[in-house]
C-alpha cells in the first residue's frame, strides 16, 4: 500500500468560510490525483489565521465547524479549525479529522499558546494537555501536532511552556505505541530568519520521535502578517525535502522512500504567479517536478516576494483592484510602484508626480522613466499654485516659523492630492516611506503617510536598496529594461522640500543609522552596548532620541507587511504617552 501524505500548502482568507473549503477542495483533488492516501492541511484553515476578535463570537466558531462538514474530499483529510468551547474555558485551536463520509471529528487541541511578538493565543484559546493521536488516516497511523506544540522541543521559545508534545509522543511511541509519522498544522508568520529556524524545529522534532516529521504551513498574506508556505518533512537522520515558498499547491511526500514532488493549483501556475516565487531559493515549480532538499533562502529574493505577495494579498482579500501612489523620482516611491505593478498589474496601478519649486528636473524626469517602464498610468499634478495660496493664507506662520512648516505643507498638498486621486478612482493609495523614516520621525502626518498600506513600511532605507537592484536584475533577466534608473538608485536621497535638501542634512548615513536601528529595534540592545561595537555615542543618543520621539506618528501608521523579527505594529507595542 502506497504512503503517500499530501501537505496542503493553504491560502486562507480570514471569515471566508466557503471559499477556504473551496480552496481546500481543489487541493484535496490535486492530491488525491498524485497518489496521496491522507491529507494534512494548516493551522485554522477552516476560518483564516489569523482571526483575531472575530474568535469571540460563538457563532462564528459554529460556523466554521459547520463549514468544515460541507468539505467533499476524496482522500481523509486533517484540517486545522476554532472548535468550540468546553464549560468555563475558551474555545479550542483544534485539528479536526474528515472522512470520505463527511464525518467531522476533533482529533486535538493546540496546547501551546504564544502571547509574544505577533502573537496573543492566551486571549482566544484554553490549551489542550496532550498531543494528538489520529489512527488508520488513509491507513497511516498519525501524531497531531499544531505549530507551536513543535516548537518548545527544539528550545526556539522566549520562555518555558513546562511542557513539551514533542516530548510527550515521544514518550508514548517509547510504550508501544505505533506511528508512522508525526504532522504539524502550522500557520507560522515569515521574517527573513524564519525558514532557518523551522528546519530546527523539524529536524529536532524527526530526531526525538525517531520517525518522519511533517509540516504544512499557510501561504499568503492577512492583514500585517506574511506566510511563507515552505512545508517541510524532516526524517530522522537530518534529511529534509521542503516545498517552495509564496505559492498555494501541495507538497506529496512517499513515507516509503522519502521522495517529494510538487503540485500546484492551476492559479498558482499561471504566468503572473511566477513573480511570487523567491527566485534561487527552489527550483521553478511544475507540477509533478521532484522536490529538492531544503535550500537556504536568498533573503534580497525572499523579501521582494514576501512584500509583494503582502500588497496582493492585502488588496484581493479586502476587494480592491486599484492603487494609487505618489512617484517623486526617489528610491521609496520607485520601489513602492514596482511592487505595486508586480502584486496587481500595470493597469491597477496610478503613479502621481507632484513637483513644486524644490523638485529638481532629475528627480521629475526619473519618475517618468520608472512610469513608462512599468506601463502604468502617470499624472503630473504640479503643487505650486496651492503651495502659493497655503503660504499667503498662513503668511507669518511660514515665514516666521521653523522650516518643517512650510516642508510640511507640501508633504499635506501632496497627500491631498493623491487622495482626490484614489477617491475619484475607487482606489486605495499606498504610502511609500520606510522603517528608518517612520523609525525616526522622517515622514508627514496626513502628508507621506496617507495611504491604506505601506507595502515598505518594514524595510530598511538599506533593504530598499536591495529590492532596487533585485527588481532591475529580475526586468533584465526577463528581458526588459530596467524599471528603476541608475539616477534613482545613485543620487544622494532627498525629500526635496528645500533648496538644495538631503536626507544627511538632518540623518546619519543610512547603513549607520540602519545598523543603530536595528541594534535598538530587533535587538532590544541598550544605547550603551551599541555604542561600544564602535558607533559614535552622540549618534546612538540622538537616534534613539528621535525613535521616541516618534512614536505619536507610527501610531498612525498604516499597515505594512511584516518582514522583520520585530515589526512597528503588533510586534511593537510601546507606550504612546509616556517619559522615557
Amino acid at each position: 500500500m502506497a504512503r503517500k501524505i499530501a501537505l496542503l500548502q493553504l491560502n486562507p482568507t480570514v471569515g471566508d468560510l466557503a471559499g477556504n473549503v473551496k480552496r481546500l477542495e481543489t487541493l484535496l483533488v490535486l492530491a488525491a490525483d498524485a497518489g496521496a492516501v491522507a491529507a494534512v492541511a494548516t493551522e485554522l484553515a477552516i476560518s483564516g489565521y489569523p482571526p483575531r476578535d472575530l474568535l469571540l463570537q460563538d457563532d462564528f466558531i459554529s460556523a466554521c465547524i459547520e463549514a468544515a462538514g460541507t468539505i467533499s474530499t476524496p482522500i481523509p483529510l486533517l484540517v486545522g479549525s476554532p472548535v468550540p468551547r468546553k464549560p468555563r474555558q475558551l474555545p479550542g485551536n483544534g485539528a479536526l479529522r474528515i472522512d470520505y463520509d463527511g464525518a467531522v471529528r476533533e482529533v486535538t487541541r493546540k496546547q501551546l499558546l504564544p502571547t509574544y511578538e505577533v502573537f496573543d493565543e492566551a486571549r482566544y484559546f484554553s490549551p489542550d494537555s496532550r498531543p494528538g493521536i489520529v489512527r488508520g488516516l488513509g491507513g497511516l497511523d498519525l501524531g497531531v501536532t499544531i505549530c507551536e506544540d513543535a516548537w518548545q522541543h527544539a528550545g526556539l521559545v522566549p520562555s518555558d511552556y513546562q511542557t513539551d508534545p514533542i516530548e510527550q509522543l515521544a514518550a508514548w511511541t517509547g510504550q508501544g505505541v505505533e506511528l508512522v509519522a508525526t504532522v504539524n498544522l502550522s500557520s507560522s508568520p515569515f521574517h527573513a530568519t524564519k525558514q532557518s529556524s523551522r528546519l530546527t524545529v523539524a529536524r529536532a522534532a524527526a530526531q526525538t520521535l525517531g520517525h518522519p516529521f511533517l509540516l504544512a504551513n499557510q501561504v499568503g498574506g492577512n492583514d500585517d502578517l506574511l506566510f511563507d508556505g515552505h512545508s517541510l518533512a524532516a526524517l530522522p537522520g537530518g534529511e529534509v525535502v521542503s516545498a517552495p515558498g509564496w505559492v498555494e499547491g501541495v507538497l506529496l511526500v512517499d513515507l516509503d522512500d522519502f521522495s517529494a514532488s510538487v503540485w500546484i493549483t492551476e492559479e498558482s501556475s499561471s504566468a503572473d504567479a511566477a513573480d511570487f516565487i523567491a527566485a534561487g531559493d527552489e527550483q521553478i515549480i511544475e507540477s509533478g517536478v521532484e522536490g529538492e532538499s531544503a535550500k537556504a533562502v536568498d533573503s534580497v529574493h525572499d523579501l521582494l516576494s514576501a512584500v509583494t505577495i503582502g500588497l496582493r494579498d492585502y488588496c484581493h482579500k479586502s476587494g480592491l483592484s486599484k492603487v494609487v501612489l505618489g512617484m517623486s523620482g526617489g528610491i521609496d516611491s520607485a520601489v513602492a510602484a514596482c511592487l505595486a505593478t508586480r502584486a496587481l498589474g500595470q493597469d491597477s496601478v496610478i503613479g502621481i508626480s507632484m513637483p513644486s519649486r524644490h523638485s529638481s528636473q532629475h528627480s521629475k524626469d526619473d519618475a517618468e522613466a520608472t512610469a513608462m517602464a512599468l506601463g502604468i498610468e502617470y499624472l503630473e499634478l504640479s503643487i505650486e499654485e496651492l503651495h502659493e495660496v497655503a503660504e499667503k493664507r498662513l503668511n507669518t506662520e511660514v515665514s516666521e516659523g521653523p522650516p518643517m512648516v512650510g516642508e510640511n505643507i507640501q508633504a499635506r498638498l501632496r497627500g491631498l492630492l493623491v487622495m482626490g486621486i484614489a477617491n475619484s478612482r475607487s482606489a486605495m493609495a499606498i504610502a511609500t516611506g520606510n522603517k528608518s523614516e517612520l523609525a525616526q520621525g522622517y515622514c508627514t502626518l496626513y502628508g507621506d503617510m496617507n495611504g491604506g498600506y505601506a507595502p515598505l513600511g518594514d524595510l530598511y532605507k538599506t533593504q530598499v536598496y536591495e529590492l532596487a537592484r533585485a527588481i532591475n536584475v529580475d526586468a533584465e533577466s526577463m528581458g526588459n529594461p530596467p524599471p528603476i534608473t541608475e539616477s534613482t538608485i545613485t543620487k544622494p536621497p532627498s525629500a526635496e522640500l528645500a533648496p538644495d535638501q538631503v536626507d544627511q542634512d538632518s540623518l546619519p548615513p543610512y547603513a549607520t543609522l540602519d545598523a543603530i536601528l536595528h541594534a535598538l529595534i530587533e535587538d532590544m540592545a541598550s544605547p550603551e552596548s551599541i555604542a561600544a561595537q564602535g558607533y559614535d555615542e552622540d549618534t546612538v543618543a540622538w537616534v534613539e532620541g528621535k525613535l521616541n520621539a516618534s512614536e505619536h506618528k507610527r501610531w498612525q501608521m498604516p499597515p505594512a507587511p511584516r518582514v522583520s523579527e520585530r515589526a512597528f505594529g503588533q510586534g511593537w507595542r510601546q507606550p504612546l504617552a509616556a517619559k522615557r
